[in-house]
């Protein structure tokens, strides 16, 4: 058949997701159903835990669904010249940063202090737990870290969830993401340590300037991100070097003809619900829905790496490797409580399969290696550079850049500039010579 015949059906009949194939949907369910299951296990070792499970597996099937990643905030601009992702990340930042707004202005109102402030075991302000001493070392690990998610195709979070959905780069880059991240917490110590080290800031802009001032100026930079992004695209659009946002979707998870009368219990239906694809915008609104519920649930913001860095110590652990406590203390405790005790080691699990879920549920879920042994082994490099940069520079893109940035961190933003030039460094270093990152499109 022609792709000009019928596209509702070219739309469903891709040889790989024929009608008839129903296995991958059905292993889905049954996932789905398991995780269900190990909600009820979890609850029984602590009350909390299935909380964590449920936001990661939400979390997870948002970030496949709208095929949402934070790298690609820097990657997809610079190489297909058009912002979509761009500016749904702004607007991200800014839903999530207006909620907060409110939750801190109120625990601030009861008497609560940030939680550098706070005394051991006190409450403390929702969310300012992502407030960081902003030194020399942010800008390194913001750096490295934004030149490792180029090689690795992904940031921390959409390594994770990539693995999830089968891609063997990610498996090769998530393993050494475990590895680059004791490295990175040890030496990030030891920096700030350091006289060079102690030169810095920890700045949390509503103890300044009241928290209407603070998000008042979170909103006025967001806006001129937005600016930015806008005038950039106009910019590759003269060069005729701007890409539809909407080219790269493949056929089978674009809408369906609705013009015919269908039935709910149909295929057009079950497309609608799990195959076709969400919008950027969607997508962010969706995502700030699951960040936000964790910060409720919690009084912490959305993290990966630093239960990453605990999965390295466990692992080590095992192996008979000795870890000094007076830098690896509390994640030596977690191991200590077992991994299935640790609320950020299973929101990471939940997000892993909340990722498997979504593909098996569309119909699209496969191993991929498609790649040489000279991909691999940049993959892996990327990988390292992410651990080592995430812990190195306090956090991913969720913990160092949109989570300190939605509760007002001055550390945020300083992250996002590092990263930010060091994925354009990345591209431009390596563009052509590891698969996953082409020449950008010349000019016309």
């Amino acid at each position: 058949m022609s792709l000009g015949q019928n596209s509702e059906k070219v739309a469903f009949l891709e040889p790989e997701y024929e009608r008839t194939s129903y296995t991958q949907p059905v292993l889905g369910f049954i996932l789905l159903g398991l995780m269900v299951v190990f909600g009820i296990y979890l609850d029984g070792l602590k009350t909390s835990l299935p909380v964590y499970l449920i936001a990661g597996v939400y979390l997870g099937y948002v970030l496949t669904r709208a095929r949402f990643g934070f790298a690609g905030g820097i990657k997809r601009i610079y190489m297909r010249g058009e912002g979509s992702l761009t500016k749904a990340l702004i607007i991200l930042i800014l839903v999530t940063a207006f909620v907060t707004m409110g939750l801190q202005w109120k625990a601030a109102a009861d008497g609560l202090l940030p939680a550098y402030l706070a005394g051991d075991g006190e409450a403390f302000i929702p969310g300012t737990t992502n407030v960081y001493f902003t030194n020399i070392a942010t800008v390194i690990g913001g750096f490295i870290f934004g030149m490792g998610m180029m090689l690795a195709g992904a940031c921390g979070s959409g390594t994770l969830a990539d693995f999830g959905e089968g891609a063997g780069r990610a498996m090769i880059a998530f393993v050494f993401f475990v590895l680059g991240t004791a490295p990175g917490h040890y030496l990030r110590q030891v920096v700030d340590g350091t006289a060079i080290g102690q030169i810095g800031v920890r700045l949390h802009f509503p103890q300044v300037m009241g928290y209407f001032g603070a998000f008042a100026l979170t909103a006025a930079l967001l806006g001129v991100l937005y600016w930015i992004t806008v005038k950039y695209e106009n910019m590759r659009k003269a060069e005729g070097t701007y890409m539809d946002p909407k080219g790269d979707y493949e056929d089978f998870e674009k809408p369906l003809d609705q013009s015919k009368k269908t039935t709910f219990f149909s295929q057009q239906t079950y497309h609608k619900l799990f195959i076709e694809r969400w919008g950027f915008k969607l997508g962010a609104l969706a995502l700030a829905m699951g960040a936000i519920f964790v910060l409720v649930t919690t009084d912490k913001n959305w993290g990966a790496s630093t239960a990453v860095l605990t999965l390295n110590v466990w692992f080590f652990d095992l192996l008979g490797f000795d870890f000094n406590p007076d830098y690896f203390g509390s994640h030596l405790a977690k191991v200590e409580a077992g991994l299935l005790s640790d609320a950020g080691t299973i929101r990471n699990l939940g997000l892993f399969f909340g990722c498997t879920i979504s593909f098996l549920l569309a119909k699209r879920f496969k191993f991929d290696f498609n790649f040489n042994k000279k991909d691999a082994a940049y993959f892996a490099l990327g990988g390292l550079m992410l651990g080592f940069g995430a812990r190195f520079g306090l956090g991913c893109n969720l913990g160092a850049m949109y989570a300190a940035i939605s509760s007002f961190s001055f550390s945020g933003w300083v992250f996002l500039l590092a990263m930010t030039l060091g994925g354009i460094a990345g591209m431009k270093l390596f563009a052509g010579k590891v698969c996953i990152l082409p020449h950008r499109i010349g000019k016309k």
